[in-house]
């Protein structure tokens, strides 16, 4: 069986996440204490208990999803006997997933992905003032016809596709106007779903330049190597494990789509028929309907790993 193992991006954030996988494990502790240390915060507190309108703070969110992930991974490796180089084919993440997923193949430290996270998350917060931007989801449009959509809705703003989730999910982002008006578009067009999404700013689309910049002076200064298994990237949908690409497509990928059906399918067609995905349950869903022929496990608790291993 060929794996590639994944992780989430942000949303799948939730009060009490990795607070049991921590009482049951020193190997998550250890992953959560490091984490608090490197960016100065207890972090693990407001994971553990709140209050949720912390937490849901991009800043916050993004390296909270992550600890939990890799608290998954090493549990699962220390105590499950599992290793990542031997069961992974490739790793790939969703938007900050891809942080995560270089920070599992040794790309990345713990200590410093956790602080890349957070200047990420605080540099999108501050890319575009607040009421300024705007998601929405619109569903039941394959990226085509959403292409279509946002072209015609951004009459001189900016908006873009977002995220190219599934098979009829696709997220746009952009001006607060312009994404009401593709909203508008894709209702006409035989959206069966087209809602704005309760996010704080307008991922993935050319506003979050500032951001990218500011990754970009961050990410020359930080030590990243070449992943000991290969990434499939969320900017261009293909294999890469050549530290300078990763890095330019690192900084791409703050204004850039998120190609995830496409990275799905690349991986299908490299071989991959199991999906391993820590440290949520958001991205099994979205590959089942990608690649139906694909198996999908996941794990977020001391449960979810041991019946993983077990797969394994």
């Amino acid at each position: 069986m060929t794996r590639a193992f994944v992780f989430p991006g942000q949303g799948s954030q939730a009060v009490g996440m990795g607070k049991g996988l921590a009482a049951a494990s020193p190997t998550a502790r250890a992953v959560f204490e490091e984490v608090d240390d490197a960016l100065g915060q207890r972090l693990s507190a407001l994971m553990f208990d709140g209050p949720e309108d912390e937490l849901k703070l991009t800043a916050n969110a993004q390296p909270a999803i992550m600890a939990l992930s890799i608290a998954a991974l090493r549990v699962l490796e220390s105590e499950g006997g599992v290793r990542l180089g031997e069961a992974a084919a490739y790793v790939a993440g969703h938007s900050l997933g891809e942080y995560t997923a270089l920070c599992a193949a040794g790309s990345l430290s713990l200590a410093d992905t956790a602080r890349l996270l957070r200047l990420r998350g605080e540099a999108m917060q501050a890319a575009v003032p607040v009421g300024e931007g705007a998601m929405a989801a619109l569903l039941g449009l394959d990226l085509d016809a959403v292409l279509a959509i946002v072209e015609e809705a951004a009459q001189g703003q900016v908006c873009a596709a977002a995220n190219d989730n599934a098979p009829g999910q696709v997220v746009v982002s952009g001006h607060v106007e312009a994404v009401a008006r593709a909203i508008s578009l894709g209702r006409s067009r035989g959206a069966r779903h087209a809602v704005l999404l309760p996010v704080s700013a307008p991922f993935h689309c050319p506003l979050m330049q500032p951001a990218a910049d500011a990754m970009a002076g961050a990410l020359a200064d930080a030590r990243l190597d070449a992943p000991f298994v290969t990434l499939v990237a969320n900017v261009t949908a293909a294999p890469v494990s050549d530290a300078a690409t990763i890095r330019t497509l690192l900084v791409e990928q703050v204004t850039a789509m998120v190609r995830w059906r496409e990275s799905v399918l690349a991986m299908t067609a490299l071989g991959v028929d199991q999906f391993v995905e820590l440290g949520g349950r958001v991205l099994g869903p979205m590959n089942k309907r990608i690649s139906p022929d694909a198996g999908n496990v996941s794990a977020t608790d001391m449960a979810g790993i041991e019946a993983v291993a077990k797969t394994l």
